[in-house]
């Protein structure tokens, strides 16, 4: 296991089915902040981005933008959900920029769209556990092997987070075993 801050390999292939990984958690939950909020396009905005650079874009600014975007309309959402689901966007477009760094950090940004789109589908389950269950195991089984290629170079994730950090550190556990 590498040191903390030990740089790790990380191969542009990676990086891609990291990126789309995430679009895709962040894409399952897209419809609770647009129900919420119909306007505002900036979450689906980071997930096409994200998504364009998974299958062959750039890391561009606007990639970036993207993602700071999709945080922002998580703030000024108007349901905590609609905040998840716009995290998880967020997320999922700051995929592209993971840092190759043997970083338990690092691991927020690597399950976070998984843990934040599971987060806004259990609250708008109304917090049904069997929701969130059936969300983090469609997360396990459909993460590429580079999700689980890349956590093996990372420290585990760290405590704390409320409930999205117990969905990472949940994810984490079930994607090593």
């Amino acid at each position: 296991m590498p040191t903390q801050s030990e740089k790790i390999e990380l191969t542009p292939h990676e990086l891609r089915e990291i990126t789309s990984y995430a679009a895709e958690c962040a894409r399952r939950t897209l419809s609770i902040f647009e129900q919420s909020v119909p306007a505002d396009p900036r979450p689906r905005d980071a997930i096409d981005a994200a998504q364009a650079f998974a299958e062959g874009g750039r890391r561009t600014a606007a990639l970036r933008q993207s993602a700071w975007a999709a945080f922002r309309a998580a703030r000024e959402a108007a349901s905590p959900a609609a905040a998840d689901a716009a995290r998880a966007a967020s997320h999922a477009a700051a995929a592209a920029y993971l840092h190759p760094l043997a970083d338990a950090h690092q691991v927020k940004h690597l399950l976070g769209a998984a843990a934040h789109a599971a987060r806004a589908e259990e609250l708008a389950s109304g917090e049904d556990q069997r929701v969130t269950a059936g969300t983090l195991e469609w997360a396990r089984h459909h993460a590429p092997t580079a999700v689980t290629a890349v956590l093996g170079r990372m420290p585990a994730a760290p405590p704390g987070g409320s409930r999205v950090g117990e969905f990472i550190r949940d994810l984490d556990a079930a994607l090593r075993a």
